[in-house]
C-alpha cells in the first residue's frame, strides 16, 4: 500500500467519480448537491441493447450529462485531473472495472462496498447476504487497492436484514447509510484506516444455477432465492418465475418435494424439504407478471401436480 496516493487528512473539496449502473447515480447526485466539485465522471462505454441494436449510455453517464459534468470512458483520464492533487479524492461506486496501479498512485480513491468486510468481497454482496440467510450486512467506505475489496476500511456501519427484505429494499437501506458516511469522510477527513481482519468470503456474481429452485431445500431457503429476484422453477414442462412467496408454518409430510399440497382459486401451496411455500406472484414463460389467483385460473393444478419437472 506504500505506493498509493495519500488520502486528504483534512477532507476534500474536489472529486473524480467512477461508476456505471443505476445504483451509483444517487451518489453522484449527492456529491454535487453537497457542494463538492466533481472534476470528472468515468463510466463504462455505451453498449448496444434491444432489437434495434441501439447504443445506450450508462445510467451514470446520463445523470452526469444532466448535471453538465465532463464524462470519460477511460479510467486513465483521471490522471489529467491529478496534475493538481490538492483537496482531491476519487470515489468509486459499482464502476465494474479494476483500477490500475498507475492511477491509484496518483489519485487516492475510496470505494463504497455493501458488506461488512472481509465478508462478501466481490460483485454481489447484497444478493449473497440474502441467500446465505445473514441477519445483518452493512456498508464499508474502503480504500481502493489493486486487489479486489482488500483495502483499509475508513467507515463501517451495520444494517439489519429483515425477513421480508429483497435486493431492492435492502440496497435502498444501504444507500441511505452509505451516502451519509461517504459525504462525512470526504468533507471531514478520512483519518486512519483499519485493516480487514478475519476469514474473507467472496460474493460471486449470481448465475441461473443460483436461482433455479430446488424443492428439496427448505421453504426458508427457497424464499431467500425469491427475495434475490429471478427465482424460477418448472411446472408441466414450462418455466415459471416466482416473484413473491410466503413461508407457511405447516410442515409437509408424506408428500413429494415440489408437490402441490393445497390449491384453490386463490391459493397454491407447495411442499418443500422442510415446510411449505405459498406462491403470491408469478410470471409464466412468455407472459406478464400475474397474481397467483390470476395464474391459477388457467393453470389447471391439482394436489397431484409437482413443481420442478
Amino acid at each position: 500500500m506504500s505506493s498509493l496516493a495519500p488520502l486528504p487528512s483534512a477532507g476534500a473539496s474536489r472529486v473524480v467519480f467512477l461508476g456505471t449502473p443505476e445504483i451509483a447515480v444517487p451518489y453522484l447526485e449527492a456529491l454535487v448537491a453537497s457542494g463538492l466539485k466533481v472534476e470528472l465522471v468515468v463510466t463504462r462505454p455505451d453498449v448496444r441493447r434491444g432489437r434495434g441494436n441501439e447504443v445506450s449510455a450508462s445510467p451514470v453517464k446520463i445523470a452526469a450529462q444532466k448535471l453538465d459534468l465532463p464524462v470519460s470512458h477511460d479510467a486513465s483520464d483521471v490522471l489529467k485531473v491529478a496534475t493538481d492533487q490538492k483537496n482531491l479524492v476519487g470515489v468509486v461506486v459499482a464502476f465494474g472495472e479494476l483500477i490500475s496501479e498507475e492511477v491509484l498512485a496518483q489519485i487516492p480513491m475510496v470505494n463504497v462496498h455493501f458488506s461488512l468486510l472481509p465478508r462478501w468481497r466481490g460483485a454481489a454482496p447484497v444478493e449473497r447476504a440474502i441467500l446465505a440467510g445473514d441477519d445483518a450486512t452493512g456498508v464499508c467506505i474502503m480504500r481502493v487497492v489493486e486487489k479486489l475489496d482488500e483495502g483499509e476500511v475508513y467507515a463501517r456501519q451495520e444494517v439489519a436484514i429483515d425477513n421480508n427484505d429483497n435486493v431492492e429494499s435492502l440496497k435502498a437501506k444501504l444507500n441511505a447509510v452509505a451516502i451519509k458516511l461517504l459525504l462525512d469522510k470526504i468533507k471531514n477527513g478520512f483519518g486512519n484506516g483499519v485493516s480487514q481482519t478475519g476469514e474473507p468470503s467472496y460474493a460471486r456474481k449470481i448465475k441461473p444455477i443460483d436461482l433455479q429452485i430446488d424443492w428439496s431445500k427448505s421453504a426458508e431457503q427457497i424464499a431467500r432465492q425469491v427475495r434475490v429476484g429471478g427465482a424460477f422453477t418448472f411446472i408441466n414442462g414450462r418455466r415459471i418465475k416466482v416473484l413473491s412467496a410466503r413461508v407457511m408454518s405447516e410442515v409437509s409430510k408424506d408428500l413429494k418435494t415440489g408437490q402441490v399440497c393445497e390449491v384453490d382459486k386463490t391459493t397454491c401451496c407447495i411442499a418443500t424439504g422442510k415446510g411449505v411455500l405459498s406462491l403470491i406472484e408469478v410470471q409464466p414463460e412468455g407472459k406478464s407478471v400475474m397474481k397467483i389467483e390470476e395464474w391459477l385460473n388457467g393453470a389447471r393444478l391439482t394436489v397431484e401436480s409437482v413443481f420442478g419437472i
